[in-house]
C-alpha cells in the first residue's frame, strides 16, 4: 500500500495517466492510432524535439533558461551540411561530433556570458539567439542545403529489429536511438554524479549551494554546454530525416521543447524535475501532436494548442509552488506558538 501511495504522488504518474487516456481516446477516434506504424513514426518524428528536451533539462533544473537553442540547432545543422558537402567521403561520427562542437561553443558563450557578466539568462540566450538566426540567414539567404552524401541519407534510414508490417518495413530507427543515448547520457549526470546533485541545488537555493561548496558558475557554464552539445546531436538528427537542411524550420522550436519539460513535471524556477519526467513529456507531447493530425486539426490550431498547454503546466506548477510554502508558513507559525506556550 505504501508503495502504491508514493507512485500516486509523484507527477510521473500523472502524467502516464494522461498517456494512457488520451491513448485509448485517439484510438478509438482514429483506428490507425495504435498501430505499430504510426506509433514508430510519431517516436521518429519527435526524436529531435526530444534530444533538444534532454539538453535544456539540467539548464531549467538551475533556475536558468536557453532560448537560443532555436537558432543553435539551425547553425549546427548548416555547419554540418556544408561540411558534408565539402567532405563528402567524410562520415557519420565525424558529423556529428562537428555538429555538437558548434552546439558546446554557443552554450559556452551562453554560460560565460551569464556567469561572467551577471546577465540574467533569458536576456543574455535571447541576445544570441537574435545574432546566430541573422548570422545563419545571412549565409544562407534561407536557401535550402540538399545533395547531401548518399551514406548520410542510408544511415537516416537505418532501421534496427525491422519487420515487414502492412506492407510496410518498421522497426527501431536511429534517430529514436539516439533520442535514447541522449536521455541516458542525461540521466547518468543528474542521477549519479556530484554534478548532478549540484544542478539540483542551485535550483533550490543558490545561495545555499555556494555556502555547501559548489562551483556554481562552472556547473552554470557546464550546463549550457550540455545543452548545445545535446543541440548539435538533434540537428544531425533532424538532417538525417529530411535529408536536407532547410535554415528556416527550426523558427520556434524552443517552445515546444520546453513544452516538453515543463509537461514532463520540471518546476519552473528550477529544483526539481526527473529524466523519466522529461521523457514521458516527450512521449505525450508526441501523442498530442499526432492526435491533432489524424483529427485534422489545422497547424495554427495546433500551435494555440501548444500554447495552451505551456499555459496550463506551468500554472499549475506555480499554484503547487504556492501552496507548499503557504503550508511551509503555517507550520512555522503553529511551532512558534508552541514554543510561545511553553
Amino acid at each position: 500500500m505504501q508503495i502504491i501511495e508514493k507512485l500516486t504522488k509523484k507527477k510521473e504518474m500523472g502524467i502516464l495517466v494522461m498517456i494512457i487516456v488520451l491513448s485509448i481516446i485517439l484510438a478509438f477516434a482514429n483506428s490507425n492510432f495504435l498501430t505499430l506504424n504510426n506509433i514508430f513514426d510519431f517516436l521518429r518524428s519527435n526524436a529531435v524535439l526530444g534530444i533538444m528536451a534532454f539538453g535544456v533539462l539540467p539548464v531549467l533544473l538551475t533556475g536558468g533558461i536557453d532560448l537560443s537553442i532555436s537558432s543553435t540547432i539551425a547553425l549546427c545543422a548548416v555547419v554540418a551540411g556544408e561540411f558534408m558537402l565539402a567532405f563528402p567521403s567524410s562520415n557519420i561520427l565525424i558529423v556529428i561530433i562537428i555538429s555538437m562542437a558548434v552546439g558546446a561553443v554557443v552554450g559556452a558563450i551562453n554560460g560565460l556570458i551569464i556567469t561572467k557578466f551577471d546577465i540574467p539568462p533569458i536576456v543574455a540566450t535571447l541576445g544570441t539567439q537574435t545574432i546566430i538566426l541573422a548570422g545563419v540567414l545571412l549565409y544562407t539567404n534561407g536557401v535550402w542545403i540538399s545533395g547531401l552524401p548518399q551514406w548520410f541519407i542510408s544511415f537516416g534510414q537505418i532501421q534496427l529489429g525491422a519487420f515487414h508490417s502492412v506492407g510496410k518495413v518498421v522497426g527501431l530507427s536511429m534517430q529514436v536511438i539516439l533520442l535514447i543515448v541522449a536521455g541516458l547520457i542525461t540521466w547518468l549526470i543528474i542521477k549519479y554524479t556530484l554534478l548532478g546533485r549540484g544542478i539540483y541545488a542551485i535550483g533550490g537555493n543558490k545561495q545555499s549551494a555556494m555556502r555547501v561548496g559548489y562551483n556554481v558558475n562552472k556547473i552554470t557554464i557546464f550546463v549550457y554546454i550540455f545543452a548545445g552539445l545535446m543541440t548539435g546531436l538533434a540537428a544531425v538528427t533532424h538532417i538525417s530525416i529530411v535529408g536536407q537542411v532547410d535554415p528556416n524550420t527550426y523558427l520556434n522550436y524552443e517552445m515546444d521543447v520546453f513544452a516538453i519539460v515543463f509537461i514532463g513535471g520540471t518546476s519552473v524556477v528550477g529544483g526539481f524535475g526527473t529524466v523519466l519526467g522529461t521523457s514521458l513529456g516527450i512521449v505525450l507531447m508526441a501523442i498530442i501532436k499526432n492526435g491533432l493530425v489524424l483529427a485534422k486539426v489545422p497547424t495554427y490550431w495546433q500551435k494555440v494548442v501548444m500554447g495552451l498547454i505551456i499555459l496550463l503546466t506551468v500554472s499549475v506548477d506555480v499554484i503547487n509552488r504556492k501552496r507548499e510554502q503557504a503550508k511551509l508558513v503555517r507550520v512555522d507559525v503553529e511551532e512558534e506558538e508552541v514554543d510561545k506556550r511553553e
